[in-house]
């Protein structure tokens, strides 16, 4: 089984095309729906009510908490997740029909030995540090997320045994947490991306600064900082790949409000 989490925020105009892309994947398994309503203040949270009575065929349970913020959602239904399996989605975001088809093929594969498997969307590319294996598969690394982040949070996949190892999302960070996850992730699991657009976020808004939360550049940057100096003090690298990360930060946020604009 699959447990999918599904923070919702003020999200009554996309939460049922969300739901709806669960319900339309061609992986023949099952699923369990977490949707954790996290204070909205619009109709979500009746929507999604209102989703579970029409579709009662389906695994759903809903949360309904005072606002604490994405990450603290995410683990609210973490905790809860009885599934082997763990998939993420946003409530602005859709999964295509094959997506979890195609991810449960890599993940249940005991040859290929994968703990972590995440998807391109919207207009992603495979770019450097990146490349595609002859398995057609991208390896993720620490090193690799420290200079390019990839792995956009809807096209998560991944083994419970994630949850023992690594724990749940930082509820304390707001701005680039999953990146922090991911980073945290990658110490004790095999992490790879199927270089497939899988996933449509946002109804297909531009990838950074275009809206959201990731068009809060400097808030981002503090995050991604934080992270940077987190995988310093846990030791997961030196203090000259520190000095190289950081600085290499700041000239990629220096640059990032020109590329908003392109």
């Amino acid at each position: 089984m699959i447990s999918v989490i599904i923070p919702v925020f003020n999200a009554e105009k996309s939460i049922e095309k969300s739901l709806d892309s669960i319900k339309n994947q061609t992986w023949k398994g099952d699923f369990e729906i977490i949707a954790v309503n996290d204070g909205s203040t619009d109709r979500s949270g009746e929507i999604i009510e209102n989703y579970k009575q029409k579709n009662p065929e389906m695994n759903i349970r809903i949360i309904h908490q005072q606002n604490g913020g994405v990450s603290r959602a995410r683990n609210a239904a973490l905790k809860l997740a009885q599934g082997e399996y763990i998939a993420l989605l946003d409530s602005d975001d859709e999964w295509l029909t094959e997506k979890t088809e195609k991810q449960m093929k890599y993940l249940t594969d005991p040859q290929l030995n994968i703990d972590f498997i995440t998807t391109l969307w919207n207009d992603e590319k495979v770019l450097f540090p990146y490349r595609v294996d002859p398995k057609q598969l991208v390896k993720i690394t620490l090193k690799k997320l420290l200079i390019k982040i990839t792995g956009q949070t809807s096209t998560a996949l991944f083994k419970r045994k994630i949850l023992e190892n690594t724990g749940y999302f930082d509820e304390n960070q707001r701005y680039s947490e999953d990146a922090n996850y991911w980073m945290r992730v990658s110490a004790n699991n095999q992490m790879y991306l199927l270089p497939e657009k899988l996933v449509i976020a946002g109804a297909g808004k531009r990838s950074f600064g275009a809206s959201g939360l990731s068009a809060n550049l400097a808030e981002m940057e503090k995050g991604i900082q934080k992270n940077i100096k987190e995988m310093r003090q846990t030791k997961r690298i030196n203090i000259a790949e520190y000095i190289l990360y950081f600085v290499f930060s700041k000239l990629k946020y220096m640059m990032r409000p020109l590329r908003a604009k392109i």
